[in-house]
């Protein structure tokens, strides 16, 4: 006696001692079940192969976006230094447009609410207050200095989700 994998009845194989199945139906069933399997499987792999350098930054800055609301998840914003149940984004201090290199550097972001960094521009005169006061002079100077254009890699964006990928997990 076997058991379907089908429709998990009890069965007496009729044609060899592997047959998986209970009928001819059970077969057509399971072999669509594999072939929407296969399927699946070679279209994730496919739209993998075709991500654009764009999309692979736009998963690495959102893994590195969870993992700095998850570093700074009991502190308050960082610009108005206010608790509230409103959303919060990762503010950078030196935008990602303007400042590339700096775009996944821990020190340039923080928690902030969502009014701050997005209605009030960043309220960046008082995000320099507080930063100043979180990492320190030396450290502020350092950001606001100059920095080389920074030129990555699709593996060197692949690398640095995955590094704050496992960050994340430290934090869970």
């Amino acid at each position: 006696m076997r058991k379907c994998k089908v429709c998990k009845e009890k069965f007496v194989p009729m044609y060899n001692t592997i047959q998986p199945t209970c009928s001819p139906a059970c077969a057509l069933d399971l072999a669509r079940v594999k072939i929407k399997k296969e399927y699946k499987a070679t279209t994730l792999e496919m739209k993998r192969a075709n991500k654009s350098k764009g999309d692979w930054l736009k998963e690495a800055q959102t893994m590195f976006n969870r993992y700095i609301r998850m570093r700074d998840a009991r502190n308050p914003c960082i610009s108005c230094k206010r608790h509230h149940a409103g959303q919060y984004h990762a503010g950078h201090y030196k935008t990602v447009g303007a400042h590339s290199a700096l775009r996944f550097h821990e020190m340039n972001c923080h928690k902030q609410c969502s009014a701050c960094n997005a209605h009030l521009s960043g309220n960046i005169i008082e995000y320099r207050k507080n930063l100043l006061k979180e990492i320190g002079e030396d450290n502020l100077n350092w950001i606001e200095g100059p920095h080389d254009i920074q030129n990555l890699s699709i593996d060197d964006i692949k690398e640095i989700k995955e590094w704050f990928k496992y960050k994340l997990k430290l934090y869970s």
